[in-house]
């Protein structure tokens, strides 16, 4: 327990005995502006109508998002965090003015941060939960440049910010509503689950419910094996955008109805050995057939990173899904040469916070002496792989874990590798009390693809009415049990028509509890949950 938190705890215990929020006196907004607390400055406090808000980085012109319209009134408090000389970390605390539920949901972010996150705070108090975010300490999503000399501040970004904004946002809760919140809860996806996973270890009294998406918790591991797909891919090996179209084909021709049903879906891919080598130009190159050394990139895509000796570093991507808006021309292929995610994300990272020099070449990168200064550097601070979480489970937090099948960021192999870890350092009985695993057949990064992608996982993704219930909205399941003891089971996940919820339901399907995946049951609608069976096995 940190020694702030500490500080507060005997106030929290005092106060948790109190009168259910709703019946709690409601405080005065401007009040936060004399509010004093250790290292943070209350910039602004003020009350915000429902549906008036119109988030700071909205540009010009650009409509308000539904998200924000549909927010109900609240007190918007913004601060600044210094826990050192060298910290600026900006927290918004947004505060229910009525019919507060008596909770707290902390909000994550992906990338590089360097944003709030306004979208899931408005979701957060649409549901009724006093809710923070931060930009962990820089204000730019830029790539990694914030970090370059500024070692404290690369600390606010991999697990400080969000730890300070929890304690700090629980605290501005009770000062406003006069009660500690009962309940508090942390969902987010990606760098998000990172952060996510980062508290369940290191923070394991923070949160009493948590959802770990796409999480990249491996971070060192997972960005040298991509500095390595990188260089596979530079010069001759670089697969342009066009070809993504073809590669997707040959997948599916080889794999697609392995689970009994074609439907453009692999409902487990790691079931598929797809050969890149049969994509080989048999004559003149052409946007239908790749060269020797593009099959050669699209091996080592699939194949993941590995060390000189063979041992591996981080795993591939598997097969399906390479086309889409989020799928391989995002972030692996870009529209040109050093354009995709991947090159960001990778040259960002060893540029600013590993090697930290601005004129460091990827190109002529060693990958054994890249991961071990990475190693040195950075994965105290990045990384978030123990397996331990005996302290979270001790403090009665329930954990669930998702991860899209064909993520193309994230391989999703890390995500069954940390749970599989988990299990053998726990016990797969008493992992079954506290944590879930949830793969999602043809969903990408963190949401999008071919699959039935929406089950509540983000509040950028809006949903039809209904379905919001705990067998349709991951996070009502996380809150179902952690105060009623109901394990999740099955739930449903959809796709819309063009992604629209008002064009209707296109398909539904299960996402079943991992080891389990769903299977056709041979008969019956296939654009229908209820066509299929949760089961082991093939």
């Amino acid at each position: 327990m940190s020694s702030r938190l500490s500080l507060l705890f005997p106030v929290l215990l005092i106060f948790s005995g109190l009168a259910s929020a709703a019946d709690s006196p409601v405080g005065s907004c401007a009040g936060f502006r004399q509010l004093k607390l250790p290292d943070v400055t209350i910039t602004t406090a003020d009350n915000v109508a429902a549906g008036k808000f119109t988030p700071p980085n909205l540009k010009a012109g650009e409509a308000v998002p539904p998200i924000f319209q549909s927010a109900p009134a609240f007190c918007r408090v913004t601060a600044t965090l210094a826990t050192t000389p060298d910290s600026d970390i900006k927290l918004e605390v947004w505060l229910p003015a009525e019919h507060w539920n008596g909770k707290f949901r902390g909000v994550g972010n992906g990338g590089f941060a360097g944003y709030i996150n306004y979208p899931e705070l408005a979701d957060a108090v649409r549901l009724g939960y006093a809710s923070a975010s931060t930009d962990t300490g820089h204000a730019t999503e830029g790539g990694g440049q914030w970090a370059l000399g500024h070692p404290e501040k690369f600390v606010d970004y991999g697990y400080r910010a969000i730890h300070e904004m929890t304690v700090d946002g629980k605290t501005i809760a009770h000062e406003f509503y006069g009660a500690a919140p009962q309940k508090s809860y942390f969902s987010s996806c990606s760098n998000g689950g990172r952060q996510a996973l980062m508290e369940a270890q290191r923070f394991p009294d923070d949160y009493d419910g948590i959802i770990a998406g796409a999480a990249a918790n491996a971070w060192v591991p997972m960005l040298t094996a991509g500095l390595q797909m990188l260089q596979h891919t530079e010069g001759d090996g670089y697969i342009y955008a066009a070809k993504i179209a073809v590669i997707s084909q040959a997948v599916l021709a080889a794999c697609d109805s392995q689970d009994g049903l074609k439907d453009g879906i692999l409902n487990d891919p790691r079931q598929c050995q797809f050969d890149p080598t049969t994509l080989l130009c048999k004559g003149k190159s052409s946007d239908a057939c790749l060269t020797q050394p593009q099959v050669d990139s699209l091996k080592q895509i699939y194949a993941g990173g590995h060390e000189a000796s063979g041992k591996p570093i981080f795993p591939g991507l598997l097969p399906g899904a390479e086309e889409g808006h989020g799928g391989w021309e995002a972030w692996i292929t870009g529209d040109a040469p050093g354009r995709s995610l991947a090159d960001f994300y990778v040259l960002g990272f060893f540029t600013n916070m590993v090697y930290r020099d601005k004129n460091w070449d990827f190109r002529k990168a060693n990958i054994d002496a890249s991961l071990k200064l990475a190693t040195e550097r950075a994965a105290n601070t990045m990384n978030a792989n123990n397996a331990d979480l005996k302290a979270f489970r001790a403090h009665g937090g329930k954990l669930i874990l998702y991860h899209g099948w064909n993520d193309p960021a994230i391989s999703s192999l890390n995500t069954i590798d940390y749970y599989n870890r988990v299990i053998a350092a726990l016990g797969n009985d008493s992992v079954q009390q506290f944590v879930r695993l949830y793969m999602v057949p043809g969903m990408q990064h963190c949401m999008g693809g071919p699959g039935a992608t929406v089950f509540g996982q983000s509040g950028y993704l809006q949903r039809a009415e209904g379905d919001t219930g705990p067998d349709r909205d991951i996070f009502t399941a996380l809150v179902q049990w952690v105060e009623s003891g109901q394990a999740p089971g099955r739930l449903i996940a959809t796709r819309y028509r063009d992604d629209d919820p008002t064009r209707g339901v296109q398909i539904t399907r299960p996402l079943c509890i991992y080891p389990q995946s769903a299977k056709y049951n041979g008969s019956g609608d296939p654009d229908r949950a209820s066509s299929f069976t949760c089961s082991l096995g093939k």
